[in-house]
């Protein structure tokens, strides 16, 4: 759902990684034409949490930080969760360096937010969160 400051997603996924896939395809959608978007380099990207919720928040943080702050578009991503004390995920991130007009630049995401997130695992995954445009 849009709003004139706020981007409202709702991810529904078989799995956890999965779930955390499309969360991070979202991010890149509302700022950027993904389907424009070259596979030339890889990233290698890590964020670890006490819980899914901050590791959801640090996620949709990492993906933000490497399409606004390094001006990295991505058109894919490979991910893995795994858990022992901590929450880690590692991804690889398949992209390209931003091309405005190639890639399209809609909005700027200024962050995700704590409100309204929502992580539920019944069967499946379906999580909802709030990112500040």
């Amino acid at each position: 759902m849009d709003h004139t400051t706020d981007a409202f997603i709702e991810v529904t996924a078989s799995t956890l990684n999965e779930a955390f896939t499309l969360a991070a395809q979202s991010v890149v959608d509302i700022t950027l034409d993904r389907d424009a978007i070259e596979e030339k380099e890889q990233r290698t990207l890590t964020v670890s949490a006490q819980d899914l919720r901050y590791l959801l928040f640090d996620w949709l943080e990492e993906v933000n930080y490497q399409i606004i702050t390094e001006g990295f578009s991505i058109a894919r991503f490979s991910l893995e969760i795994s858990k022992n004390f901590l929450y880690r995920l590692n991804a690889t991130a398949y992209g390209e360096p931003i091309n405005l007009k190639k890639h399209h630049f809609k909005i700027e995401i200024k962050a995700p937010t704590f409100h309204m997130m929502e992580i539920k695992q019944n069967g499946g995954v379906t999580m909802r969160f709030l990112m500040d445009l």
